[in-house]
């Protein structure tokens, strides 16, 4: 069975940035399951796996454009300690949700504290680097018509309701 829209794929993966450096890796767990064409994983890999089967293997880079986006300078603001309410120790790293400009919601993550000022960054922390991916297709099989439903994998290595 060839990996298209509304398959459950299950694949081994390594991700590792252009230094070599693993990011992420399925090594030694369960495999990821996600449905294809939900838009579960990054559009670069999901356009890679397009036509695969079980059994398949292949080595990628993909671009932020097809990962996680350019780097943006503009999601970088510097914010006054007291909006942190409820918080009394901040620290490099700290992730908290936010609205962004456009009224979602959105992850960020804390780059500097000086004194009162507190440097947050709006970007993923993959965002403008290139990914590069070996992986494995373990498993695919038609998704079901939930899954397709609810536009992810339910059950082992999926989402659990």
């Amino acid at each position: 069975m060839l990996i298209a829209a509304n398959k459950a794929v299950s694949i081994d993966y390594t991700l590792t940035n252009d230094a070599g450096e693993t990011i992420d890796s399925s090594a030694g767990g369960a495999p990821l399951v996600y449905l294809h064409g939900a838009a579960n994983i990054i559009p670069g890999l999901e356009k890679a796996l397009e036509g695969k089967q079980a059994g398949d293997e292949l080595e990628v880079a993909i671009e932020p454009e097809d990962a996680y986006g350019e780097y943006l300078a503009e999601l970088v603001s510097t914010l006054n300690r007291s909006l942190f309410e409820g918080v009394d120790v901040l620290e490099v790293g700290m992730q908290f949700h936010a609205s962004a400009p456009d009224g979602q919601m959105q992850i960020v993550t804390i780059r500097d504290v000086d004194g009162d000022d507190v440097t947050v960054d709006g970007n993923h922390p993959l965002a403008g680097q290139r990914l590069n991916f070996k992986v494995k297709v373990v498993d695919v099989r038609d998704a079901s018509e939930e899954e397709i439903a609810h536009r992810h994998i339910h059950g082992e290595g999926g989402h659990h309701h």
